[in-house]
């Protein structure tokens, strides 16, 4: 009695089915007949093992020993390309060039622990304890360098970035703290040339 009349189209149905435009008939299969399972498995088939393993071992070497060799020769001339994965990207050469450009005191530490060793072996009081306190001297002085220089770094990393990523100020640090001709990928700034 309330319901709609379900026999009787409406309006909107009529006009609807008559605006369709008649669909292309839809092709069947995939125009190919599906390969045998034996065929596909004999397709995936390849030794575990090499018929000639010396030769594959010595293929393995000379790949690995020319990997190691683009490597170290991208560290020498700091080319992106081949750059360790640690070292790759504008932020870090950005930290690498910043580092490079100033004089830190952490990459003076290893020699100063070198003559404290050597001058801590005299047996007089007075220059043990000269010795030791200038020792935790430079260790604060270290300490605040690499502060400053972090806080510094920092700020210029966001100017310039955004913000930096997670590792680039202890990537800096480890940078400061070692001696300027061993690092790795080698200084390609002088000093005082800082990165715009």
């Amino acid at each position: 009695m309330f319901g709609r009349n379900r026999e009787a189209p409406s309006a909107q149905e009529t006009v609807d089915s008559a605006s369709r435009i008649p669909e292309a008939p839809r092709s069947q299969g995939k125009g190919a007949p599906t390969p045998k399972r034996s065929v596909q498995e004999a397709a995936r088939k390849r030794p575990l093992v090499p018929n000639d393993r010396r030769a594959a071992r010595e293929q393995s070497r000379s790949t690995a020993r020319d990997d190691r060799a683009r490597t170290r020769q991208a560290l020498d001339t700091d080319d992106e390309r081949y750059l360790p994965l640690r070292d790759k990207g504008p932020q870090r050469r950005y930290v690498r060039q910043f580092v490079d450009a100033r004089t830190n005191l952490g990459e003076f530490l290893m020699i100063a622990a070198l003559v404290f060793v050597v001058l801590s072996f005299f047996q007089s009081l007075a220059v043990q304890s000269a010795v030791l306190t200038s020792f935790w001297v430079l260790i604060l002085a270290v300490l605040l360098d690499i502060v400053l220089m972090r806080r510094k770094l920092k700020k210029r990393l966001t100017e310039k970035f955004g913000a930096p990523n997670q590792g680039d100020l202890w990537y800096a640090t480890t940078r400061a703290l070692q001696i300027r001709r061993l690092r790795l990928p080698k200084p390609q700034v002088r000093r005082g040339q800082y990165p715009s």
